[in-house]
Parts: C-alpha cells; structure tokens; sequence
C-alpha cells in the first residue's frame, strides 16, 4: 500500500460535498422548509385536536374557544410556507462555466441551510404549541379561568417559529449568486 493520502480521494466527504450542484442544495433546503414546517403543523394538530376531543366529553362548551390552538399549529405550516416562497426567490440562472464557482457554492449553502434551519424550528413550534394546546383544552375543561392564562404561554411558544423564520431570512441574505457578465 502506498503512503499517499486520501484526501484527493473520490469517495471523501467534502469532495462528494463539492460536486454536488447548488441548485441542488438550494432545493433540498426549500423542501425541508416547507415539508419539516407542514408536519411540525400536523403533529402540532395531532396533539391539540386529540386532546380537544377528548375534553370536549365533558366540557362541550370548549371546543370552538379552543379551536384557536389548531389555528396557532396552522400558522407554523404557513411559516414554512412562506420562507420557502422567499428562498425560492432567491435562486438565479447561473452560466455552467459558474456553478462551481465559490459565490454559487455560498449560495447554495447558504438557501440549504436556511430553509433547514426554518424547518427544524416549525418542528419543534409545531410540537409546543400542540403539547400546550393541549394542556389548554385540558385545564379549560376543568376551570374555564385557566383559558387566557395558557394562551399567553401559547403565544410565547409560537414566537419560537417567527423566530427561526427571521433566522432563515437573516442567513438566505447571503445566497448571492455570480453575475452572468465576466
């Protein structure tokens, strides 16, 4: 065996990293947006709707005050919705003689790692605001005083996806693709 290294290798990670087109990056990052957004929004949904339900046995007059939980869970999905639009806005026709070019590679990058970041924190939204709905239909149930006063926690947990939309927005800045020209 000889003593060379095998960093110029083709089966090295960051090698195979770079020969993946950016586009390619840039459309991985879009469908994490927006497909991690959709089922945070679902499990979100899952979890409230199932627990409103269930409260709603005993307490009939909970089921449309509590509706606003679903609603909050459906926001999530829109936030994916939305950064997904404006990353999809971002990518530009590139010459060929570009597209490994260190700018396209950043841009790439950059459109990928937005829209995963967009998407993990709809996820992890999605499951607080249904695990605190949740908790909301319950304790509604059995003091209707408790309502407004879990509600205010709900609305905290839902800043945490217009968090990582403003994250996403703040890191798709720097998705700048070459010029055509030169």
């Amino acid at each position: 065996m000889s003593g060379s290294t095998m960093v110029g290798d083709s089966s090295s990670w960051s090698r195979a990293l770079l020969q993946i087109s950016p586009y390619t990056f840039s459309a991985v990052g879009i469908a994490i947006a927006i497909g991690v957004s959709v089922l945070g929004a679902a499990w979100g949904i899952y979890i409230t709707g199932s627990s409103l339900i269930g409260a709603a046995i005993k307490a009939p007059r909970i089921t449309s005050k509590n509706l606003i939980s679903v609603i909050f869970c459906e926001a999530v999905a829109i936030y994916g919705v939305i950064v997904a639009i404006i990353l999809q806005t971002k990518l530009e026709s590139v010459p060929a003689s570009k597209i490994y070019a260190p700018e396209s590679l950043r841009a790439g990058y950059a459109i990928f790692a937005s829209g995963t970041i967009v998407g993990f924190a709809n996820l992890v939204c999605g499951l607080c605001v249904g695990i605190i709905g949740s908790s909301c239909a319950l304790s509604d149930a059995q003091n209707s005083s408790l309502f407004v006063k879990i509600l205010v926690i709900e609305i905290f947990g839902s800043a945490l996806g217009l968090f990582g939309v403003i994250v996403g927005i703040i890191m798709s800045a720097q998705a700048t693709w070459p010029s055509k020209t030169a």
